[in-house]
């Protein structure tokens, strides 16, 4: 078996993602080619240290791209050609930038979501209302929506982790009605000899009929039909996510907000907007899955009035708090 398939293998055998294939795969092409298409079990830590600070130094990638590139790398080493690798203590590290995310006001989140219509509006307003990830959300199945609770399941977000959080009211109606429609869209499919939608891990084998079950489909398919990379089987899979991305920055530009409003905007909005409103912050990690509170404290520091509400002193002076001794 050739190396890029045995990594494939031991990535499916792990239930990785698509994504995490497709980028692992490459970045390990690029390793080899870097190295002269060296077999990588002719090479080690120095080699490996060389290309990822030639990615710091000469490509000037992000600090997280490099990390990806060395994750793939490694997962290569230690999982494929089963070899303890060093620790990289004289690699080249590149720079991690501290940045505030980008929150819009309410009015400015209002006035994008007016602007927007269809299921791209639907699909925002989620992301708004529930904190939910652009994946997330996109692969949404219909299971997953509780109407009676109020609640919508997240099922195996960032870190392969479950998590609860809130189904707005006033979605209730709309997601009804798109549901409406996406089933008239299943029961074609099914009529054509198609309607079977991926199912994770091994359901597939497990359960051979939920596939075509109307409770696995996506809340968000896609508009076409298209063969799955892996299985080759052709199914309906779910939107694809540059329609979304488009629509967001296209709403964003149509309102003049000068600010770079991405899908995830709509996430930080969400946990912002909550701390605003007194909410606990332990209630807001919870909602948005994280792991650590920490991650969730970022939000407090892009409230209006800042993490501890304190006033410039251009204010107090206007005002005449500012008093000489």
């Amino acid at each position: 078996m050739k190396l890029l398939d045995q990594v494939r293998h031991v990535i499916r055998k792990k239930h990785y993602s698509i994504r995490t294939e497709q980028a692992y795969t490459d970045w390990i092409k690029r390793f080899i080619l870097f190295n002269g298409k060296r077999h990588p079990k002719n090479m080690g830590e120095r080699e490996i240290s060389q290309y990822i600070s030639y990615l710091a130094v000469k490509r000037n990638v992000a600090a997280s791209t490099q990390n990806q590139a060395l994750n793939a790398i490694v997962f290569l080493y230690k999982q494929v050609l089963n070899r303890d690798l060093g620790d990289f203590g004289n690699m080249e590290r590149a720079k991690r930038p501290k940045r505030l995310p980008t929150v819009l006001t309410k009015n400015e989140a209002d006035l994008v979501l007016t602007v927007m219509s269809g299921k791209n509006a639907l699909m925002a307003k989620l992301l708004y209302g529930c904190g939910l990830r652009l994946m997330e959300c996109l692969r949404l199945r219909v299971k997953d929506i509780e109407f009676d609770s109020n609640q919508i399941i997240v099922r195996d977000g960032k870190g392969q982790k479950d998590r609860v959080t809130m189904l707005p009211e006033q979605l209730k109606t709309q997601l009804i009605e798109h549901l409406k429609r996406v089933r008239v869209l299943h029961e074609k499919d099914l009529k054509g000899g198609f309607g079977e939608v991926y199912l994770p891990y091994a359901l597939s084998r497990k359960y051979p009929n939920a596939a075509k079950e109307w409770y696995w489909q996506y809340v968000f398919p896609s508009t076409r039909i298209s063969k799955d990379p892996r299985s080759g089987k052709c199914r309906r899979h779910h939107a694809y996510e540059t329609a979304l991305q488009r629509a967001v920055r296209n709403a964003a530009r149509s309102v003049g907000i000068p600010k770079p409003v991405s899908p995830h905007t709509f996430r930080h909005c969400f946990a912002t907007h909550l701390l605003e409103a007194g909410y606990d912050i332990r209630t807001v990690q919870d909602l948005l899955g994280h792991k650590d509170v920490s991650t969730t404290m970022i939000y407090t520091h892009v409230l209006n009035k800042g993490g501890m509400g304190v006033k410039s002193p251009l204010d107090m002076v206007k005002q005449g708090e500012f008093r000489e001794n």
